[in-house]
């Protein structure tokens, strides 16, 4: 990768703050690739840009993300130690703090990617929300899902990567194991705790536990 010396760091940000762009300090953003920006638009400190990157308007970035080769819409928030690469986020949706979106993701509209979340080429549609600590991999996750705290979509088996597939409306609990290849369709709720490895009906309850014991 180029080295790019200070000064032309600064002018850089220099350039984006004569656009309108409001930096909260212009010694600590680096724009190393190409950004172009919308109206009003601010970033925080430590933010690294990388590639090519677009940010739609009124859009906040918060302090120590990283952008790179990615692609923001209108009225969002990508909260702060947010990493977006080569991924690609809708209007109104929020992402992080601590989220990681990796190459191949489309995050839709008004969707909620939270703390401590890695997404891998997946596609999230609107109005879904995962909030905290899972992992989605390989995944087409339909309109209005909810996934709990520690789900994630078991997508490799050893040889090659697999896809799951979640329908709308549907809620995921938390501690979930997706096995893939699997359809969790329209409809179903997964208990907490379950490992989920054949495909779903929908409009139905799942719960894959053993009963709890008390061993004197």
């Amino acid at each position: 990768m180029k080295i790019i010396d200070r000064a032309e760091l600064i002018r850089r940000a220099e350039k984006i703050i004569e656009k309108g762009v409001l930096v909260h300090d212009k010694y600590r953003l680096d724009i190393r690739g190409e950004l172009i920006c919308g109206e009003n638009v601010e970033i925080d400190i430590n933010v690294i840009i990388e590639g090519n990157v677009r940010i739609g308007n009124n859009v906040k970035v918060g302090a120590n993300c990283i952008l790179k080769n990615c692609s923001l819409g209108d009225d969002l928030t990508v909260k702060p130690f947010s990493i977006i690469s080569g991924a690609k986020v809708g209007n109104s949706s929020m992402v992080g703090p601590f989220s990681r979106l990796r190459p191949g993701t489309h995050i839709s509209d008004k969707v909620q990617i939270g703390n401590y979340v890695e997404i891998k080429n997946s596609v999230i549609n609107a109005k879904t929300r995962i909030n905290h600590m899972s992992f989605i991999g390989d995944a087409n996750v339909d309109d209005n899902v909810t996934i709990g705290a520690g789900t994630i979509t078991c997508n490799h088996d050893g040889i090659r990567t697999q896809r799951t597939f979640i329908q709308s409306d549907s809620y995921i609990g938390s501690n979930v194991n997706l096995i893939a290849p699997v359809k969790i369709k329209t409809g179903t709720v997964v208990g907490a705790g379950s490992t989920i490895t054949d495909d779903t009906e929908e409009n139905s309850l799942y719960i894959v536990r053993n009963r709890q014991k008390k061993i004197k």
